[in-house]
C-alpha cells in the first residue's frame, strides 16, 4: 500500500507566520507538524510515501527526511503549485500510486489513540473501496460530515453543511482501493475551483463501498489550522508526553518498533539530536532495544 502526505496549501488562517514557512513545518509540541501524519502512515505499516507540497517548501521537507532511508522508508516528493483541493493529491500522486491502494493523510492533522496502529493495519489489510474515519465534534459545520444509521452504516456525506445531519466530522485520513485515481480523474472542480474530497468519497458511497470507522473514546483528533487549535494541539502533546513519559509521533521510535530499522540505527538518529530532550529520548529507546552505541 502507498501513502501520501498532503502538506501543501497557503496556511492563510495562520498568517503572518506561514508567510515565511510551511504550516506543516511549524512545531506541535516538540516536533514539526508533519511528523504526526507521517507517523500515521508508518503505524499503518506503509513504507512507500509521497510528500506533496509547494515548490518553495519541498526543499525543506527533503532536508528533514531525505529519501527516507534513515527511517527504513522510501520517501518521494511532488509539487502542488497552487491549492487545488484534497482530491487533487491523487492526481498529482498518480504516477506514484499506480494501481495500488493508497492512504491519504492531511499534513495538519494530529491523531493519537490506544491501539491506533492495530486499527490502521487491520483496515488497510481488509480494504475494499473506501474507509473514512469519523470523530464527534461540537462544531461539525466546519468539516465534512458523515451521517450513519443505528448500525453504523454510512448514509450520507456533506461538506461543511449549514445544518449538519450528525456530529461526526470526517477526519483528514482516507484509505482507498485502486480505483481512487480513476475516480479523481472524473471529478469536476467545485464552485471554489477545487477538487473536493467529499465528491470523491460520495462516488464510493454511491457504489456501496464506503465505510466509516468511528474514532471513539480513547482517541484524539486535532486539527491545527488556526492559531488557537495549533496551540491546543501543542499543549495536548506536551501534557500527554509528560504524564506518560512517551513521545507522540516519534518517527525514529516507530521505525524501530515496526522493524524498519535496527537499534543501533535508531541510536545514531538520536545521537544527531543529542543536545535536545527528543534526541536523548530516542537514544534511551534504542538502548532498551539493545543498542550498543555510545553517545558522543
Amino acid at each position: 500500500m502507498k501513502g501520501i502526505v498532503l502538506a501543501g496549501g497557503s496556511g492563510s488562517r495562520l498568517h503572518p507566520v506561514t508567510l515565511a514557512v510551511s504550516k506543516q513545518l511549524l512545531p506541535v509540541g516538540d516536533k514539526p507538524m508533519v511528523y504526526y501524519p507521517l507517523s500515521v502512515l508508518m503505524l499503518a505499516g506503509i513504507r512507500d510515501i509521497l510528500i506533496i507540497s509547494t515548490p518553495a517548501e519541498l526543499p525543506r521537507f527533503r532536508r528533514l527526511f531525505g529519501d527516507g532511508s534513515g527511517l527504513g522508508l522510501r520517501i518521494g516528493y511532488a509539487e502542488q503549485h497552487r491549492p487545488g483541493g484534497i482530491a487533487e493529491a491523487l492526481l498529482i500522486g498518480a504516477p506514484f500510486i499506480g494501481g495500488d491502494p493508497v492512504a491519504l493523510v492531511l499534513g495538519d492533522n494530529v491523531f493519537h489513540g490506544t491501539s491506533f496502529s492495530a486499527l490502521l493495519q487491520r483496515e488497510c489489510a481488509d480494504l475494499r473501496g473506501c474507509v473514512l474515519f469519523g470523530y464527534r465534534v461540537g462544531d461539525p459545520e466546519r468539516y465534512g460530515v458523515a451521517e450513519v444509521d443505528a448500525d453504523g452504516r454510512l448514509l450520507s456525506l456533506e461538506e461543511k453543511p449549514a445544518r449538519p445531519r450528525s456530529d461526526r466530522a470526517v477526519t483528514g485520513l482516507y484509505l482507498y482501493d485502486g480505483d481512487a485515481v480513476g475516480i479523481a480523474e472524473s471529478l469536476r472542480p467545485s464552485a471554489r475551483g477545487e477538487l473536493e474530497i467529499t465528491d470523491l468519497n460520495r462516488v464510493y458511497l454511491e457504489r456501496g463501498t464506503a465505510r466509516l470507522v468511528d474514532l471513539g473514546r480513547g482517541f484524539a483528533w486535532l486539527d491545527t489550522g488556526t492559531p488557537e487549535s495549533l496551540l491546543k494541539a501543542g499543549q495536548y502533546v506536551l501534557t500527554m508526553e509528560e504524564r506518560q513519559s512517551i513521545r507522540i509521533a516519534c518517527v525514529e521510535e516507530i521505525a524501530l518498533r515496526m522493524g524498519y530499522i535496527g537499534a543501533d540505527e535508531c541510536f545514531a538518529l538520536g545521537a544527531r539530536l543529542a543536545t535536545s530532550a527528543y534526541g536523548r529520548y530516542v537514544m534511551d529507546i534504542a538502548r532498551e532495544f539493545g543498542a550498543e552505541a555510545v553517545a558522543p
